[in-house]
């Protein structure tokens, strides 16, 4: 099971295995001391997340389609609430218990996905080198003398080394992109508010992306879509535009790439990103270079300007009465956000609006940039002696990348003479990262570089386009009530998903409809009975490879079961649990959701 990608674990249980045989005996495995791990899930937590799942299964039929990560161990940074387990921040006066898991874990368990434990960071996300923790310092993958990067140190580790199939991080500057590279991973970093912050302990809050690490670009993508979502509880969460999944990299982009790239004196990791360039143009890209100090003046804002202000906000009332709790080297990056006032933030935000557009009408002229992912390795011991400026190096390539609000994919390039990795990042506008995940696939499959450290080969196959509207044999036919009606709030959640209207049509007599109490944005609950009526409905075709990830985002106590059409077809279609009709309004009269809908705007107020 150690390096099984999730199309293993999934091919497993299709063969008969079971979660609680797999997961059980995988288990064991995590009880070997370990710095990548802050807490280990306990036999007691597993049984329940397994009780669950069951559960779940039951309720859909046994239908396993209906989970695309059905069973798949994950691990997830200690910086992001799981219930269950702790949260620690990498500081252990700071810990919590919370009574509930973050939105993006809880999209990822809904779709059969198992928490095995919480990993090591640099304290309160603020590094990216990975040794400012209490917990212990991740070794890097491949060498333990070096550093595995951080801030998200662990999660990257135990993709790296085969533990688990994939993990969440955090990247405010570039910390779900420097680990990955630096231990021969796939690190895809969202666009800001693709995934939900709710229940992540923010670092710079208007710049933190949860990301997803995995050693191949499949099985970071196949998470991505099912993570990817608008929260309403987020205030910062936002919806991809309905064209998102329709971009594409051409077969032969327009690439820029640093004119005088920086490496801090290391020739291997120059040779390195050498032959990378020279690889893709091989393969038909054209490589273009340009002056990057626009880039570096966007950096100098984040750590050098008001906007460490904003880490100490993160964290304001914990540090006020804890100081000496704080790792001392984050402990000064933090406080340094008492030099600068309200005013200087303001002129801050100015700034890198001028610059942001400066930015864009570079990028403009090119499918992505092309940069190193990390401009070199450095052993432990450097990084204790030198610990601020050398982890200001690592993020020569990736600090600007959020402050701009761009994408951004890691994926591996190379091994060095040395033995360590070398890794490239595709950067490009808000809402690239499916497009730049589907042409890093494609260069990831021509490297034949083995899967992290695990020594095991990429699978075949590795070619990650972006969704196409499915054929029509290709597709399942979705019964929808209310709010995913056209014109209703969740149509889009159809619609970006490639989806196709089909026909509007009733149920068969032996329905009733309620207006669910304490939904936003408003639902109904449809439950079949002896005594009915005929409720309208929309049937839509949508995508099989799309269906899981919509099925992920049904909240409780909705589901997807099979409705009876009022010509005697049966579809899958919105179900709801009986309990939740307790309190809700009974509005079967209206025949259907938009029928009441209008009634309630036609009523004075």
């Amino acid at each position: 099971m150690r390096g099984w990608t999730i199309a293993d674990w999934l091919t497993a249980y299709r063969d008969g295995a079971t979660p609680r045989s797999l997961l059980t005996e995988w288990r064991q495995m995590l009880d070997e001391p370990d710095a990548a791990w802050i807490s280990v899930v306990s036999e007691e937590v597993l049984a329940a997340q397994l009780a669950a799942l069951a559960e779940r299964l039951t309720i859909a039929g046994h239908e396993l389609s209906l989970f695309p990560l059905y069973g798949v161990p994950f691990a997830v940074k200690d910086n992001i609430d799981v219930a269950g387990f702790a949260t620690t921040a990498g500081c252990p006066a700071f810990a919590y218990a919370p009574d509930k898991s973050a939105t993006v874990v809880a999209r990822l368990v809904a779709a059969g996905a198992i928490v095995v434990g919480k990993t090591n960071l640099d304290q309160f996300a603020t590094g990216l080198v990975g040794v400012r923790s209490p917990y212990g310092i991740p070794t890097n993958a491949f060498d333990p003398a070096y550093i595995s990067g951080g801030s998200s140190s662990g999660s990257a580790s135990v993709v790296a080394r085969g533990l688990v199939p994939f993990s969440l991080g955090t990247d405010t500057a570039g910390s779900g992109r420097v680990p990955a590279g630096l231990n021969n991973i796939v690190g895809i970093k969202p666009t800001r508010g693709a995934f939900s912050n709710a229940g992540v302990v923010p670092a710079c809050r208007t710049l933190d992306c949860v990301c997803v690490f995995a050693t191949t670009v499949p099985d970071a993508t196949r998470v991505y879509d099912v993570a990817a979502a608008l929260d309403l509880k987020d205030g910062l969460s936002r919806e991809a535009p309905a064209c998102a999944l329709a971009w594409r990299m051409p077969e032969a982009p327009r690439l820029a790439i640093p004119a005088a790239p920086e490496f801090y004196g290391d020739k291997l990791a120059e040779q390195a990103f050498a032959d990378a360039v020279a690889r893709i143009a091989a393969l038909g890209a054209t490589c273009v270079p340009v002056d990057f100090s626009l880039f570096d003046e966007v950096t100098a804002l984040l750590y050098d300007g008001a906007w460490v202000a904003e880490r100490y906000a993160a964290i304001r009332d914990f540090a006020q009465t804890n100081e000496a709790d704080i790792h001392p080297v984050v402990r000064d990056i933090v406080f340094k956000a008492k030099q600068f006032s309200a005013a200087d933030a303001f002129d801050g935000i100015y700034r890198l609006a001028d610059l942001k557009r400066q930015a864009d009408a570079l990028l403009a002229g090119f499918d992505a940039l092309l940069v190193p992912t990390a401009p070199t390795h450095y052993r432990i011991d450097e990084l204790l002696n030198d610990p601020v400026r050398l982890n200001s190096h690592q993020g020569k390539y990736t600090n600007f990348v959020n402050l701009l609000d761009w994408s951004a994919v890691a994926v591996p390039a190379s091994l060095r003479s040395d033995g360590l990795p070398f890794g490239i990042t595709l950067i490009g506008d808000a809402w690239r990262e499916r497009a730049l995940s589907a042409y890093a696939a494609r260069w990831h499959e021509a490297t034949g570089l083995p899967r992290g450290a695990t020594g095991l080969p990429l699978p075949e196959r590795t070619r990650v386009d972006a969704p196409l509207p499915a054929p029509e044999d290709d597709v399942i036919r979705v019964a929808v009530v209310g709010a995913h009606l056209r014109g209703m709030p969740l149509n889009h959640e159809l619609t970006s998903r490639n989806a196709r209207f089909v026909e509007a049509t009733t149920t068969c007599p032996a329905y009733r409809l309620y207006a669910l109490s304490n939904t936003v944005p408003a639902k109904p609950g449809l439950v079949r009975g002896d005594e009915g009526a005929a409720i309208q409905v929309e049937l839509w075709d949508v995508p099989a490879h799309a269906f899981g990830t919509f099925v992920a985002g049904v909240p409780a106590p909705l589901g997807i079961g099979t409705l009876e059409l009022a010509d005697g077809r049966c579809v899958k279609g919105f179900i709801c649990e009986p309990f939740a009709i307790r309190d809700a309004m009974d509005v079967t009269e209206f025949g259907g959701w938009a029928a009441y809908q209008q009634s309630l705007r036609a009523t004075p107020r």
